[in-house]
């Protein structure tokens, strides 16, 4: 007889979730990852614009002082966005996951000083604790907990944009849409910039697309389709040669990479999403 693997439930509590939200937001606000600075030294080896190069530096000076003090790396410490991986095999027990996640949220913006930056869309009134977060949920097989969390700054994202775009317009239509976007927002979303680009799906389906595509490691190209692989180093490169650079004084930085993901779509649409991030590209991450 065929041998079945167990199918085992786990229980975590909400309080453990709760506890590692707060963390993830307060690290992930305060110290850069490894990928980034990495993506900064070499973009400064690159640099060739004095003052470029001066940018580059003073980034990366505020990226060492805001880890060693532990303060935030940016005035903007963002919009809560998360994304949640649950297996099918997880039972949060003593609360509910999202009043959970809430919960970390309100925590790590009040205790971690991070400035909250939440407000009703017409009066403008801020909530104070920088909820509701924006959840993102896919119940994947398993039973384990993945939280990932993005604080999305304010400059970085009023600069995306998304189009539906006709299918005739193929690949090229999709890069022309990347350039008009990126060379639209010019200095605004604090370069060098990561261009997060998702294709296909539907409308609100490529946006998302578009900003998981962030969290992959900054420079690492899609090793799942040579397609797209080709695109993001042809994008990277005419981006480069925009001269935007950073801080948008001129040079020959003005995004550390292009990151796409792409699906199906419908056989009369077209949607494509540009999700620019600033230099900074926060985001953290654990599995329970």
């Amino acid at each position: 007889m065929e041998n079945k693997e167990r199918r085992i439930l786990r229980r975590i509590n909400a309080k453990r979730i709760t506890a590692t939200v707060k963390k993830l937001f307060i690290e992930a606000n305060t110290v850069l990852g490894m990928d980034i600075i990495s993506a900064l030294q070499s973009a400064l080896h690159e640099e060739e614009s004095p003052i470029g190069k001066q940018v580059l530096e003073r980034i990366l000076q505020n990226a060492d002082i805001a880890c060693r003090e532990r303060m935030p790396v940016c005035q903007d410490t963002g919009l809560a966005v998360l994304f949640i991986e649950i297996g099918q095999d997880v039972h949060v027990i003593e609360g509910d996951l999202r009043e959970a996640i809430h919960e970390g949220v309100r925590q790590a913006y009040q205790e971690g000083f991070l400035r909250k930056s939440l407000c009703d869309p017409l009066t403008r009134a801020n909530t104070q604790d920088n909820t509701p977060a924006v959840i993102h949920i896919d119940v994947v097989p398993g039973n384990q907990l993945k939280i990932i969390v993005m604080p999305k700054g304010g400059g970085s994202e009023n600069m995306s944009a998304a189009k539906m775009l006709t299918p005739a317009a193929g690949i090229e239509g999709i890069k022309k849409f990347v350039l008009e976007t990126v060379e639209k927002a010019g200095a605004n979303p604090c370069p060098p910039i990561i261009v997060g680009v998702g294709i296909g799906g539907s409308l609100e389906q490529a946006c998302i697309l578009a900003k998981k595509a962030l969290l992959r490691p900054v420079g690492e190209t899609n090793q799942w389709d040579s397609r797209l692989e080709q695109m993001e180093k042809e994008l990277t490169m005419r981006i480069n040669e925009t001269g935007i650079g950073p801080a948008g004084l001129g040079g020959r930085v003005t995004t550390l990479g292009v990151q796409a993901e792409m699906m199906p779509c419908h056989i009369a649409s077209l949607p494509v999403a540009v999700n620019i991030q600033c230099h900074v590209a926060r985001h953290r991450e654990e599995t329970l």
